[in-house]
């Protein structure tokens, strides 16, 4: 017992030593966490520079964009071939995916030869063998009479400007076929394919095998983002974000860049950690000076380093007491398999032995613990070199998405990771080191690069098909010219109807009479009460304004809600509420007592029989009060102040929003005639001759004409032109069948259209992966102000998706960028059409003064137009498109609506005194 374990004790004595020797003189081999570090960190820089315009042409790592936008997202369905090019053998696969049936792949494949005199000859017969084996295959399947889409793996460095085109950058591993370089392999592949004449292929994708491994991972676990070769050669891919690639037009979503990272170092950069040993590999290889990294960690040469590390140690005697065989001093005698074989943990030192010992070395127990020591130093500085260039790669995604933590699945094919016994763990051991905040799951690719060309196809045909029904959805929201001037010209017909006094009855665009017959002359004078009512907020206000030569209008305001139940109950709760409301500014401000002259703003449509009294047509915007359509809301307001019997209030002037805008710009600017509201909802006035004023009396001076323009269309001369979503919204709204042109340009519903084609495109399974999540069943969540958010040109798709997810909508890259397009496609048409009917009510002005040209200031207000990144330009555009003589200013109202009913109140009471004396 003791002497065996003498024995045991003396052993592994023997080995540490052993061991210690080699560790010293393979010194220059074992990496610190240090040098990772600093490894990584030149990595990053290297990546940095491939992505970017100036620096690619001379970057060695050359960060290819391979248009590949998109990751599975399990619906992919249909029938592939996929070629797998790029080993030593050459394998074809019938790829059937069937995502009903728990995401079915069904998968048949045959390998083929590539004979040595292939891949050294000429680049007509590489793609004359590629394309028999192709006729054989499908022969075989007996399939030669369907044109299937195919995917075509290509493992070597191509440039590519869209997904089914390959420009090949230099061969590497073993292939050398002449008149390939620079050439698109797509197209030598065709022309085999042709020459043959005996069946028809249509390629539709190549790709690299990394990021056919990528696809192929991906397609089970859609977190993965990265994908990773470590066989024969090596390499990796990643999702990257499209603004960082200069080479790519756009800036929206992400595309898959192919590192080419065994490339790194071809500058001279990795020279302070390249060994002698690596200098021999490279002079004895078919490309010396290319592939550095490359040559450092894979398959292809980590038995040959061991081979030559073993061939110096043995000249010095280290090694086999000095015993140099012909067969150690062959060229890929020891393979990188016999490394996998010594360092097994068990049956090691026996392979060690049996490999040794058929090279001819007459190994000893020592000399078999020193070999096995060796191979485990260039695999795990193999291991060590991967995990600090993915660890790069994973920063970068981190730093990317702006996370503290990353959580992503790398895809990883290779047979150096697969059959190699401690090299995986190794490298996951030594990656968690490096990025510490990074949680990472390694998915194997069970099938290889050749499922993932069939995948990429896969997604190219999804997302084509895609593509097609959104363009064909989104088509009817895309207005042209034409359409517009159509539109212009129907608005100008309904004014004319509006205005006449034997068609005003039917018209739809009411056009009715304010009583506001001059805008601010600047003599205006005095205090005055204003009330705002058009929304959900109410505002009250005390407006001071003061004449002379230095006018100014002083304002103090307070909100107060309107609850929704006072909204929808009874017309006396309504106005009990407001003069309640009223009565608290009065106690805030200190000023109960006097009676007050009072503008009331009430954005709703009205029949105006004076400047103070205004009977209710229909309630917008979802109020509902009962006992008040038909009534004068001044007498409504002036009975609610009766009855609360606290005070009294002279109201002069009952005041549409948009008049009271158009005043608020008047009085800064003399030339306004228009006024126009773009925000909950929409609407706008303009200065009438009286003479076109037929429901009135009398023909000399102006009238502001209150359009109220959103019941455009309630006739159904607008049908030709609204979707299937603007009925949805329209059927589905508190005044159904009402306020349509409203309803395609207003806040209010804007948000409601979008969710609409949201719910559309997710059932047909464009979106947030085909489920239809609570929150965007729910009406309105869709607030305008979200769309002005996810519009704006400064928001990455990160913040989008940040918006989304505020909405419990929990969106994809893909996700994100259709959202923000449909947003662009719905507010677009908005400002479109508003703009239509803007240049309707300009040229009009224009007419009715017999000018050539006009010059007119309008005045805007609302939500809509003062916060949406894009709105208030396209429809300035469209303005001035639709009526080139028109000069047509925008000024926006400060103060609201509010400031311009005090303003009209005050032109009644001066007009009033004028009138008394």
């Amino acid at each position: 017992m003791i002497a065996a374990q003498l024995l045991a004790y003396y052993f592994t004595e023997l080995k540490d030593d052993q061991v210690k020797k080699i560790d010293k003189y393979l010194y220059a081999m074992r990496l610190s966490d240090e040098t990772l570090i600093d490894i990584m960190t030149r990595f990053k820089k290297e990546m940095k520079n491939g992505l970017s315009r100036d620096f690619n042409p001379t970057a060695t790592v050359k960060m290819l964009p391979t248009f590949v936008r998109s990751i599975p997202d399990g619906s992919e369905k249909g029938d592939f071939i996929a070629l797998d090019l790029g080993g030593s053998s050459f394998r074809i696969l019938r790829v059937q995916v069937n995502h009903e049936q728990n995401q079915n792949v069904h998968m048949e494949s045959e390998i083929y030869d590539t004979p040595e005199n292939i891949v050294h000859g000429s680049g007509s017969q590489l793609f004359d063998h590629v394309a028999e084996c192709l006729g054989d295959f499908m022969e075989k399947k007996k399939i030669k009479d369907k044109k299937l889409p195919v995917g075509f793996t290509f493992s070597f460095p191509c440039r590519q400007s869209k997904i089914d085109e390959a420009i090949l950058i230099t061969w590497t591993k073993k292939f050398k076929a002449s008149g390939v370089e620079g050439m698109d392999v797509v197209k030598l592949l065709n022309k085999a394919i042709k020459k043959r004449g005996d069946y028809d292929a249509n390629i539709v994708a190549v790709v690299n095998d990394t990021v056919g491994t990528m696809m192929t991972c991906g397609y089970d676990d859609q977190q993965c983002e990265v994908g990773l070769i470590i066989g024969t050669g090596t390499n990796a891919c990643y999702m990257e974000e499209l603004r960082h690639i200069d080479l790519v037009e756009g800036d929206e979503g992400r595309m898959c860049i192919n590192t080419e990272w065994g490339a790194f170092g071809d500058d001279g950069s990795l020279e302070d950690i390249r060994t002698e040993f690596d200098r021999e590999i490279d002079r004895g290889s078919l490309n010396p000076g290319k592939q550095l990294f490359e040559k450092m960690v894979s398959g292809m040469y980590l038995g040959e380093l061991v081979r030559l590390i073993l061939v110096k140690m043995a000249k010095e005697g280290l090694l086999f007491e000095g015993r140099i065989t012909p067969e150690l001093l062959t060229r890929g005698k020891f393979k990188t398999s016999d490394v996998s074989a010594i360092e097994k943990n068990k049956e090691g030192l026996h392979n060690a032995k049996e490999i040794l010992t058929r090279l001819g070395v007459e190994p000893s127990d020592d000399d078999c613990i020193s070999v096995q020591h060796v191979c485990t130093i260039v695999s795990f500085r193999s291991a060590n070199l991967v995990a600090a260039t993915l660890g790069a790669i994973l920063n970068r995604l981190r730093d990317n998405k702006g996370t503290p933590r990353l959580r992503t699945t790398v895809g990883v094919d290779g047979s150096l990771y697969k059959t190699h016994p401690q090299y995986s763990r190794r490298f996951h051991k030594t990656l968690r080191r490096l990025v510490p905040d990074s949680d990472v799951r390694f998915l194997l690719s069970e099938s290889g690069s050749g499922k993932g060309a069939a995948m990429v196809t896969a997604v190219a045909y999804r997302l084509a098909e895609q593509h097609r029904q959104i363009e064909e959805t989104l088509a009817h929201f895309r207005l042209t010219k034409d359409m517009l001037l159509e539109v212009k010209k129907r608005m100008r017909a309904e004014m004319d109807m509006g205005l006449r006094k034997q068609t005003h009855e039917k018209a739809v665009v009411k056009m009715l009479p304010s009583f506001v017959r001059s805008t601010p002359d600047g003599t205006e004078h005095g205090d005055f009460l204003a009330l705002d009512l058009g929304g959900t907020n109410f505002r009250v206000l005390l407006v001071k304004i003061r004449s002379g030569k230095k006018r100014t209008v002083e304002m103090h305001n307070k909100i107060y809600a309107i609850p929704i139940e006072i909204m929808q109950g009874t017309g006396e709760e309504l106005f009990d509420h407001i003069v309640s409301c009223i009565s608290d500014f009065l106690d805030y401000m200190g000023i109960k007592g006097p009676r007050m002259p009072l503008g009331f703003t009430f954005s709703f449509p009205c029949k105006q029989t004076s400047l103070d009294a205004g009977i209710l047509i229909t309630w917008t915007k979802g109020f509902k009060a009962t006992d008040c359509v038909g009534h004068d809301v001044a007498t409504l307001l002036r009975d609610a102040i009766k009855r609360r019997e606290e005070f009294d209030l002279d109201v002069v002037a009952v005041v549409n929003d948009t008049v009271g805008t158009m005043m608020t710009c008047a009085y800064e600017e003399p030339t306004c005639e228009v006024g126009l509201i773009v925000g909950t909802g929409s609407n706008a006035c303009y200065m009438e001759e009286m003479k076109n004023v037929e429901m009135l009396e009398g023909d000399e001076g102006r009238m502001c004409i209150n359009m109220e323009w959103g019941a455009f269309g309630d006739n159904g001369c607008l049908d030709d032109i609204r979707t299937l979503y603007d009925r949805l919204v329209d059927e589905y709204s508190l005044n159904a069948g009402k306020q349509r042109f409203e309803k395609m340009i207003s806040g209010m519903y804007l948000g409601e259209i979008v969710r609409n084609i949201l719910i559309d495109f997710t059932k047909k399974g464009f979106l947030f992966r085909g489920q239809i999540s609570e929150p965007l069943k729910t009406r309105g969540i869709f607030q305008t102000k979200y769309l002005s958010q996810i519009e704006s040109d400064r928001l990455a798709l990160l913040q989008v998706r940040a918006i989304l997810q505020q909405l419990g909508l929990n969106s994809t890259c893909d996700d994100s960028i259709l959202v923000k397009t449909v947003c662009g496609v719905v507010s677009k048409r908005a400002a479109q059409l508003c703009g239509a009917g803007m240049a309707a009510v300009v040229d009009k002005i224009r007419e009715n003064r017999g000018l050539d040209h006009l010059s007119v200031t309008v005045g805007v207000d609302g939500t809509l137009y003062k916060l949406h990144p894009h709105f208030s330009r396209i429809m300035h555009q469209t303005v001035q498109e639709l009526s080139p003589n028109c000069n047509v200013s925008f000024l926006l109202s400060e103060d609201g609506s509010g400031k311009g009913a005090a303003l009209i109140t005050a032109v009644g009471v001066r007009l009033r005194e004028e009138a008394s004396s």
